[in-house]
């Protein structure tokens, strides 16, 4: 990849690892101990490890490569399809199953949740949704933890089924879909230009629709915020009501908040605990930052950002895949036009991740 006039570009950005081979990246998720975590969810790629670490600049799977050969797409056991990966204020490493490859209808013991040790790199929780939870068409995109009320929330962002947030009681393991098919977790009709062609091109087969996937939860831990892949609008929603059992579908819905149009579609959203909110924005090869007042600004912008997808906030650095997923065949009329590398990059900042324990 040529480098770039530097008057192209705008605020710093670090390469850390690039992907001169293999799957396309989606996730990442950097530990208090600077452990680096990856993951390739099955769309097509050949996918030798699903979950990764980055270790001495080589991707390595993780927590071995057992985890990563299931035996079919039920297997409860073993990473079917991973979309994400997060570590949570406790510095454990959880894995977000959709156990859909290529976006197919799930199974039953595909689709789950898995937390792993990280200081003795074993699993230590598996909990696996069941139909009420995670539908068949369900694709559990990400996930954010608040450990002080010991739940996790996860976007349903499903291309083809209803839309949604699970909440997960972690202790129980027991999950509740919440704003089922809210019109907040739903793509909108919208155009967006990434590299200056629509998306997906019109000789595309079909239209994008998926619905909430980014997700991100504010440094106080009192709103979830999440938005719609198809949508530039970005929501928030009240996070006691979530997780209370006995709110009605209505109650929760009373506390959604429309908090605006954040100037394009984002893959991916991130909070530190200065009470930042971050964006990805594929149509202008950017991360932007939502400042605790309510402005936006470009945190960095650079041509190198190609579908800026995922973020980490870790040591003082927001971290962020760039994996070209607009260039797959199904978004350019049946043309592959990704190129290697794939790139994991990072930008300071003066902030850390927030730790809800």
């Amino acid at each position: 990849m040529s480098e770039q006039p530097e008057d192209e570009r705008f605020g710093e950005l670090e390469t850390v690892h690039t992907f001169d081979s293999g799957p396309m990246p989606t996730g990442v998720s950097v530990s208090s101990t600077g452990r680096i975590f990856v993951n390739f969810p099955k769309w097509g790629d050949h996918v030798p490890c699903t979950v990764a670490e980055i270790k001495d600049g080589a991707v390595v799977p993780y927590p071995d490569q057992a985890w990563n050969s299931p035996s079919g797409d039920d297997d409860p056991k073993a990473f079917v399809s991973v979309q994400s990966i997060v570590v949570d204020p406790a510095d454990r490493l959880w894995v977000l199953d959709t156990g859909s490859p290529m976006f197919q209808e799930t199974q039953m013991c595909g689709p789950k949740l898995v937390c792993i040790d990280l200081a003795h790199d074993t699993v230590i929780q598996t909990i696996v949704f069941d139909r009420a939870a995670a539908l068949p068409t369900t694709y559990l995109n990400d996930v954010r933890f608040d450990l002080r009320r010991n739940v996790a929330y996860i976007t349903d962002s499903a291309d083809k089924g209803p839309n949604g947030i699970i909440v997960v009681d972690l202790t129980s393991g027991t999950a509740l879909r919440r704003l089922h098919d809210h019109p907040s977790t739903k793509a909108v009709p919208c155009t967006p230009y990434v590299e200056g062609r629509p998306f997906p091109s019109p000789d595309s087969a079909e239209p994008v629709t998926m619905g909430a996937d980014g997700i991100a939860i504010s440094a106080d831990g009192e709103r979830l915020w999440y938005c719609p892949l198809m949508s530039r609008h970005w929501y928030s929603v009240d996070a006691s009501a979530l997780c209370d059992r006995t709110a009605s579908e209505e109650d929760i819905a009373a506390t959604v908040r429309d908090e605006g149009d954040k100037g394009g579609i984002s893959d991916g959203l991130e909070t530190d605990d200065q009470g930042n909110l971050y964006a990805t924005s594929p149509e202008n090869n950017a991360v932007l930052r939502r400042r605790p007042d309510g402005t936006m600004e470009t945190l960095v912008h650079d041509p190198r950002l190609l579908w800026p997808d995922t973020m980490s906030v870790a040591g003082g650095y927001v971290y962020v895949t760039a994996n070209q997923l607009h260039r797959q065949a199904d978004y350019r009329g049946g043309q592959d036009q990704r190129k290697y590398p794939y790139s994991l990059f990072r930008t300071p900042i003066d902030a850390g991740p927030v730790r809800l324990r």
